[in-house]
């Protein structure tokens, strides 16, 4: 049976066993980094947490609803053993009547379709770290060969441990600027998140500075389950101009090649970060959106 959990009657250290031994287990789903992203999180628990599914739980206008919280790209349910298309219906369906509306990311190995329920389609890409280096740069498209060889001529650096706040900045004066959803908030909930990866090992901070020392590009690697995600970069105006995000992916796949992991980019939708991710070699993997809107008829919108 599906029995709902308050966060307060969830046995931190069994879920967390049991998203270790997931077989489709991720870094997203573990309490301690949902604590911190979205401290109101519940659960839907079948068994002894040998089935869990993590609800990231919101409040407004007194209804209550799920969302996809930031730096987080994929929940969904997590099982020990291999997971039906069904099960995760029961899950879906197992959701408290009291969210009247809900967006859950669900994860890859959430395969479903042909339900009540409306499922949106999200990429993200992924690559496999096992074979050599030299393999996987021959996988690289053209355009991403002659950007990387490009790079290699600048005379650029690949760091470790650069600092956390310079990417940060990094990321606002660039992209970051035109993405007005990230408000202090959201980036002070990114400072915690990092320093707790950082405290359990889980956190590969890596940057390129230019000929003068400067940190012209910077990203945040986050690892688990055997997989690393590419979870938050920054690049300035200059290292565009010197393809420093190409050669910090490349020095990466090249430090972590014959290794038992497999590279998420973490998207995306977004057809040229898309061809981007892709010109690594990265494959398409489909992940699903399951919504739900039991909204009265008189709320015309509902946002978070």
């Amino acid at each position: 049976m599906i029995k709902h959990h308050r966060a307060h009657e969830i046995d931190r250290e069994r879920w967390d066993e049991c998203i270790r031994k997931s077989f489709n287990g991720i870094i997203y789903a573990y309490s301690w980094y949902l604590d911190i992203v979205c401290p109101s999180w519940e659960a839907l628990i079948e068994g002894d947490y040998k089935i869990v599914m993590p609800l990231s739980t919101g409040k407004k206008m007194g209804l209550r609803y799920l969302y996809p919280p930031y730096f987080v790209q994929q929940l969904g349910v997590f099982s020990v053993d291999k997971l039906t298309a069904e099960a995760v219906i029961d899950f879906l369906k197992a959701i408290p009547k009291e969210f009247k509306y809900a967006e859950i990311n669900l994860n890859t190995f959430n395969n479903v379709s042909g339900t009540e329920f409306n499922f949106i389609s999200n990429l993200t890409h992924e690559l496999d770290l096992i074979g050599s280096y030299e393999a996987s740069r021959m996988a690289y498209t053209d355009n991403t060969k002659r950007n990387v060889k490009k790079s290699e001529q600048n005379n650029l650096d690949f760091v470790e441990n650069p600092s956390r706040e310079a990417i940060i900045t990094l990321f606002r004066k660039g992209r970051g600027a035109d993405v007005k959803n990230l408000k202090e908030q959201e980036y002070d909930v990114l400072r915690r998140l990092l320093q707790a990866l950082d405290a359990r090992g889980r956190l590969h901070t890596r940057g390129v500075l230019d000929a003068n020392g400067e940190l012209i590009a910077g990203a945040f690697f986050i690892d688990s389950n055997s997989k690393v995600i590419f979870l938050f970069s920054g690049l300035s105006e200059l290292g565009k101009t010197m393809g420093a995000m190409f050669f910090l992916i490349d020095r990466f796949i090249a430090a972590n090649s014959n290794k038992n992991l497999v590279l998420d980019f973490e998207g995306s939708n977004d057809p040229k970060l898309s061809r981007f991710y892709k010109g690594f070699g990265a494959k398409e993997c489909v992940y699903l959106q399951a919504r739900i809107n039991k909204l009265p008829w008189f709320i015309r919108w509902y946002k978070r």
